[in-house]
């Protein structure tokens, strides 16, 4: 699993298993998961209040539960490259555009038809307001 929007694919999938399922972060990596996988995971996980509270304010007339959990990790992962690029192992961290284009591919292979253009909205949404605040970090 060598490129990384592999392996961001599969922080995505071993966040949704330990949101839905309530097991550890251990228990739901694949045996051969990247440092890089893990560390966007655990990072997501330490940083899940401020992701979420970044996608609640966005998702105008949706509350954070009503956001389907394989949608919520998608968004988590992606708006932690955007506001923490450095919490993961690199040679030089993904652009915020190249993250939210990641997400939406994500959403379009594995989520409804609806999700991709949700993503979007709310990582824009995110990036715009990044960009007004200079809230990088």
């Amino acid at each position: 699993m060598s490129r990384r929007s592999d392996q961001r694919r599969a922080a995505v999938f071993a966040l949704y298993q330990h949101d839905v399922t309530g097991r550890e972060l251990d228990d739901v990596f694949e045996r051969d998961a990247s440092t890089f996988t893990r560390a966007l995971a655990y990072a997501a996980q330490d940083y899940a209040d401020d992701l979420d509270a970044r996608i609640a304010r966005h998702a105008h007339g949706w509350t954070l539960d009503r956001i389907a959990p394989l949608e919520r990790a998608i968004m988590r992962i992606a708006l932690l490259e955007m506001v923490h690029p450095d919490v993961a192992p690199g040679k030089a961290p993904i652009p915020p555009e190249g993250a939210i284009n990641e997400a939406v591919e994500i959403a379009k292979r594995f989520c409804g038809t609806e999700a991709p253009g949700f993503v979007n909205g709310i990582l824009a949404a995110a990036l715009r307001e990044i960009g007004e605040n200079g809230a990088h970090r």
